[in-house]
């Protein structure tokens, strides 16, 4: 991420993604070979990972909070990108991952316009509501299943994955189950974090928190998504123990030390240019998360991950 031409044309290909994918949750009956364009925006999110997946989660966290193409889509990204990431750190078999991101990108198709709705809705869903809601898991199986759908494990995720679900580990006529619940821990996460109409968005830190607590701490899946995106992932904001203000670049090997760009004091001034700190290396630590919703200035996005980038080289480099 060297200037904002670097900038625009990563920003460009994650919202073009989430747009794609908006028209195909929409639309899915009228969208031409609708198994083979998931497969296409899986590896489209797949390649943008791999180029940099501190950017992309970057880019992906702030999309959440202002995407303009409808909470299901971007509900919908989120979801599979933390899928994937957890996917890795739990090592699963590309056949199981697979199904998993897939599941997770069309995991809510029969319920899309209704999805958008509660969002920008203040009220508490109707009782038609509740009951296309309970009914959803199922329908959206069998309408995948009608759209060209022929992966067992996929379709069964996305009919389990409002389900409650123990947590087996290894044995084969559990791993159904155990994909389920990774998809059912990432999408309470990410719904969470993410601000509607009738509340905000939590911060990230409660939300992992959350997750762990309601697990014991002891779920291997909880555990890897934490470790996978930090307590506090790249693209959230933070404020540290003397009181200033960051955001979250970059990941580093401890789950709660990001490198993070200052850009508010103390006193309330505004860091102009943003200031790179490492918290892995010294004080000021993290003290606590923020929402999205608790800062209004603009931020030059393009210089924080430029200076994120380059400090991140000069913390690997040898001495």
């Amino acid at each position: 991420m060297q200037d904002e031409n670097d900038y625009q044309d990563v920003l460009g290909q994650w919202s073009d993604l989430e747009s794609g994918l908006s028209i195909i949750l929409s639309k899915p009956a009228s969208a031409q070979q609708f198994v083979r364009r998931v497969v296409q925006y899986d590896r489209w999110m797949q390649d943008l990972m791999q180029r940099d997946a501190d950017v992309g989660l970057y880019l992906l966290f702030q999309l959440a909070g202002t995407s303009h193409v409808g909470y299901s889509a971007s509900h919908a990204l989120v979801c599979a990108v933390l899928c994937h990431l957890v996917a890795q750190q739990l090592d699963l078999p590309a056949k199981q991952r697979n199904s998993l991101v897939r599941a997770a990108f069309t995991m809510n198709v029969a319920m899309t316009a209704l999805q958008d709705q509660l969002a920008q809705q203040t009220s508490r869903p109707d009782p038609a509501q509740q009951a296309a809601i309970r009914a959803h898991p199922l329908q959206g199986s069998m309408m995948l299943t009608n759209l060209g759908v022929s992966d067992d494990d996929w379709l069964d995720i996305v009919t389990g994955h409002h389900e409650e679900s123990s947590n087996p580990s290894t044995a084969s006529e559990g791993s159904i189950r155990r994909l389920t619940g990774i998809l059912q821990l990432v999408d309470r996460y990410a719904a969470m974090i993410s601000p509607r109409a009738s509340r905000g968005g939590r911060s990230s830190m409660e939300s992992a928190r959350a997750l762990l607590g309601s697990t014991g701490g002891s779920s291997d899946m909880a555990q890897a998504l934490v470790r996978a995106v930090g307590l506090c992932p790249p693209g959230t904001y933070v404020r540290l123990d003397n009181d200033e203000l960051a955001l979250v670049v970059r990941r580093t090997a401890s789950i709660n030390q990001p490198l993070v760009g200052i850009i508010g004091k103390s006193n309330g001034e505004w860091h102009r240019p943003p200031r790179m700190h490492a918290t892995s290396h010294c004080a000021p630590r993290i003290r606590s998360a923020l929402p999205a919703s608790a800062v209004r200035t603009p931020i030059n996005h393009v210089e924080l991950l430029r200076q994120g980038g380059e400090a991140a080289r000069r913390l690997q480099a040898p001495p």
